[in-house]
């Protein structure tokens, strides 16, 4: 005698499909990082635009003259800025004439340039002009460029 096997059910074979519940939900076990990229994306817009803004600079009414400008550096440069009132800023910070030669002492024992730029208002003494430029020399700094602003008379007296 044999035995037979029945299939009930029909003919195709059976399927097992799963229902999820239609309450409950499970949780992603996926890291979507769509959102986190698009987050990121609108902050490097924001600090693109932002960025050039938050340059802060000393107003100075600087001499014109027919030089052009000087190429870019590698390494940040350094500034002095004599302002109309006689204050000496280095950077963006005020400093005493006392505390000038000290600290740009310290500051070129850092740095590898000894490359120092010197802006100064037009009212300016050119006396006070030299001794800040005396000073920049004792901090240690040989090599100093006066900035100017382009589009002053040239020596053969055409405007530029």
């Amino acid at each position: 005698m044999a035995a037979s096997v029945v299939k009930s059910g029909g003919g195709g074979g059976s399927r097992r499909r799963r229902r999820r519940r239609s309450g409950g939900t499970q949780p992603m076990s996926e890291i979507n990082v769509t959102p986190f990229v698009d987050v990121m994306l609108v902050l490097l817009i924001i600090f693109m635009v932002a960025a050039p803004l938050l340059t802060v600079g000393v107003p100075v009414e600087l001499p014109k003259t027919a030089a052009q400008a000087l190429p870019q550096e590698t390494e940040e440069p350094l500034t002095v800025t004599i302002a109309a009132d006689g204050s000496i800023l280095l950077q963006s910070t005020e400093i005493s004439r006392d505390d000038l030669v000290p600290r740009l002492r310290a500051i070129a024992a850092e740095r590898s340039d000894d490359r120092v730029y010197l802006r100064a208002d037009g009212v300016v003494p050119y006396e006070e002009v030299a001794q800040v430029m005396g000073a920049l020399n004792a901090g240690g700094f040989s090599s100093i460029g006066l900035v100017t602003d382009i589009g002053g008379p040239a020596l053969n007296g055409t405007d530029q």
